[in-house]
């Protein structure tokens, strides 16, 4: 009897043990992933427009400068990355400038414009993720 309480109370303080492990692991930087999330959405807002065929060039070009902007802050918000995945975030932030100085009007210069982008998400995905 007694050492089936003493296996209950093992597990019990095992249990909670975890339970505060878990909530300090989730209480970490949150900022890196809503970064990505962040960058995530306005991509998708854009592939949205080309596969509706709704591309307006005011609404392109802003979710274009919200990237950019973005991508701006990938540097400090991962400063302890290595050398190749900052300069693939340098690489984002110059795709994402050009494709917003072409300010793509319709769906094809859009779709044209993003795929620089594209590419240097996958790689860095690759690499990275």
């Amino acid at each position: 009897m007694r050492a089936a309480l003493l296996i209950v109370l093992g597990l019990a303080i095992g249990i909670i043990g975890t339970v505060f492990t878990m909530q300090a692991l989730s209480q970490r930087n949150p900022v890196p992933q809503a970064l990505m999330v962040t960058m995530g959405f306005h991509r998708q807002q854009l592939k949205l427009a080309v596969k509706g065929q709704h591309c307006e060039a005011t609404a392109n070009l802003d979710q274009l400068q919200h990237m950019q902007l973005i991508a701006a802050d990938i540097p400090a918000v991962f400063p302890n990355a290595p050398k190749p995945f900052q300069d693939l975030a340098g690489h984002l932030h110059a795709a994402l400038l050009t494709a917003a100085q072409s300010a793509p009007a319709d769906c094809p210069a859009l779709a044209a414009a993003l795929k620089p982008v594209d590419q240097v998400c996958s790689e860095c995905h690759q690499h990275y993720r």
